[in-house]
C-alpha cells in the first residue's frame, strides 16, 4: 500500500504528535494534556501527515505570520513548522508532496513570501527558499569585560527593574510591536506565544523552569526593553561562583534600552560568563561592552529562510535606499512565481511589474529570496555563479538596491 499525504482529522492528532515526538528525537509518547493543551492553537486546515497502514510517519503543519520587511512594512507570510520524516520512511518524497500542495496554497492565500527556521541547510533550496537573516551568538567573559555593579544602573535617567511573567504578558506585546515596526527580519508573536513563553501554558512535554525577567524604563517611565535570562548554578573548587547566565530574549527599541539590559545583564553577582542567545550579526552588544573581545562569537549561522510567492507584492512592499531601474529574470522551477520583472526603485517608494524587455540579471527564487531582506549580496551570488549578470554593472547595481544599512534579524525560532 502507497503512503498517503493528506491533512489530519481531529482523532489522528495524537498519533500526529507521536509521529513529530519521533522526528525531534523525543520520546514518542503523547499525553492526553498535550493534546488538550495543543489542539486549540493547531489550525488543522493546514496540517498535514503522512500514513502508511494508518500510522503517521512524517508530519508538517503551517501557520499565519507577519514578517516584518526592509522599511518596517509587515507582509503576509505562511510559516513552515513540525516538518519530521520518521527514519523508516525517508527519501520517499514525503516531504515533497506536502510542501508543494502547501506552497500553492499560500500562493492562493494571497501570501507574499513563506518563511521557515531550517534544521538542515540542503534541504529547502530546492523549494526556492534561501537564507535571508543570519544569527551570531556571543559568550562574554564577564572579569574580562571591564563591568562592574555601576554598569548596572543607566546613567541617562532610565532604570531597570525586576519583574514577573504577568508583567511580561502585560507590557511585552506593545513592545514587540514597536520593535517590529522598526527592524526587519522580525516575525509575529501571538497571544499564545507569550502565554507559553512566560510558563502559562505547560505541559508535561515542556517542562517549564521560571526565568528572570527585567525591563528597562527610559526617564519619563516608558518601557522600551525586555530581558529574559536564566542562570545556572556552577562553583569552582574554592567555592567561587562560575555561572552562565543564558539570555532567552532581549528586545528593545531604543539604543539606550539595549545598552541598559545588556550592562545589567553583564553586571549580575556571580555570574561570570553571558550567554547572548541569537542576535543579528552587527548586534551592539561587543562595542557596548569597555573591552570588547571579552565576547566571543560561539555560533554563527543561517537561521531565518524566505521563500518569494509573490514577486510584485514583496518587492513593492519593502523600501530602498538608492533609485534604480532593473528587470530580473526570476525562475521557479515550481512555476509559483517565475517570471521576468522590471523593478523600479527610489527612497520614495518601488513599482514592480512583468517584464517583456531584456533582462538585466537572471537569478533562482531562492536567489530573490536570500536578497530580500537585505543580507546577502548580489555581487557575492554572482562570484559563485548563482546570479547572472547580462548588463555590465547591474549586479553592483542591483547590490546597492538590495542590501541595508543594518543587517536582518529574527528572534524567535518558530
Amino acid at each position: 500500500m502507497s503512503v498517503e499525504t493528506r491533512r489530519i482529522a481531529e482523532t489522528e492528532f495524537p498519533d500526529w504528535l507521536r509521529a513529530l515526538a519521533t522526528g525531534f528525537l523525543r520520546p514518542p509518547v503523547v499525553t492526553d494534556e498535550e493534546v488538550a493543551s495543543r489542539l486549540p492553537h493547531t489550525d488543522l486546515t493546514r496540517t498535514q501527515g503522512a500514513f502508511d497502514e494508518g500510522r503517521c510517519v512524517a508530519t508538517y503543519r503551517s501557520f499565519a505570520q507577519e514578517l516584518t520587511v526592509v522599511g518596517g512594512a509587515r507582509i503576509t507570510a505562511s510559516a513552515v513548522s513540525n516538518v519530521t520524516v520518521s527514519p523508516t520512511h525517508r527519501r520517499r518524497g514525503l516531504l515533497t508532496r506536502m510542501i508543494t500542495e502547501d506552497l500553492a496554497e499560500a500562493k492562493e492565500r494571497g501570501d507574499a513570501v513563506s518563511t521557515l527556521i531550517a534544521a538542515e541547510y540542503p534541504i529547502y533550496g530546492r523549494y526556492g527558499y534561501g537564507p535571508a537573516a543570519s544569527l551570531t551568538e556571543w559568550s562574554v567573559d564577564v572579569p574580562r569585560a571591564g563591568l562592574d555593579g555601576r554598569w548596572s544602573r543607566p546613567d541617562d535617567g532610565g532604570r531597570v527593574d525586576l519583574v514577573d511573567g504577568s508583567d511580561v504578558r502585560k507590557l511585552g506585546p506593545e513592545l514587540h510591536g514597536r520593535l517590529a515596526a522598526r527592524q526587519h527580519g522580525v516575525v509575529s508573536r501571538d497571544e499564545r506565544w507569550w502565554q507559553v513563553n512566560t510558563g502559562q501554558a505547560v505541559t508535561s512535554a515542556f517542562p517549564w523552569t521560571e526565568p528572570f525577567y527585567a525591563v528597562y524604563r527610559s526617564a519619563a517611565g516608558d518601557v522600551e526593553g525586555l530581558l529574559t535570562y536564566a542562570a545556572d548554578d556552577k562553583w569552582g573548587d574554592a567555592k567561587q561562583p562560575l555561572n552562565t547566565a543564558t539570555v532567552r530574549d532581549l528586545i528593545a527599541v531604543t539604543p539606550a534600552a539595549e545598552r541598559a539590559l545588556w550592562h545589567f545583564v553583564c553586571s549580575v553577582d556571580w555570574v561570570t560568563t553571558v550567554r547572548s542567545g541569537g542576535r543579528a550579526p552587527d548586534d551592539l552588544l561587543p562595542d557596548l561592552l569597555p573591552d570588547p573581545r571579552a565576547a566571543r562569537v560561539v555560533t554563527q549561522a543561517d537561521f531565518l529562510w524566505v521563500r518569494v510567492l509573490d514577486v510584485v507584492r514583496a518587492l513593492e512592499a519593502r523600501t530602498y535606499a538608492v533609485p534604480a531601474s532593473l528587470v530580473l529574470e526570476v525562475g521557479d522551477a515550481s512555476g509559483i512565481a517565475g517570471g521576468r520583472f522590471g523593478l523600479t526603485v527610489s527612497p520614495d517608494g518601488a513599482a514592480c511589474a512583468p517584464s517583456s524587455s531584456a533582462p538585466d540579471l537572471t537569478l533562482d527564487v531562492r536567489e530573490l529570496g536570500a536578497l530580500y531582506l537585505g543580507d546577502a549580496s548580489v555581487l557575492r551570488l554572482a562570484a559563485l555563479g548563482r546570479v547572472e549578470e547580462h548588463s555590465p554593472g547591474a549586479a553592483a547595481l542591483a547590490d546597492r538596491v538590495f542590501r541595508t544599512a543594518r543587517r536582518a534579524w529574527c528572534p524567535d525560532v518558530f
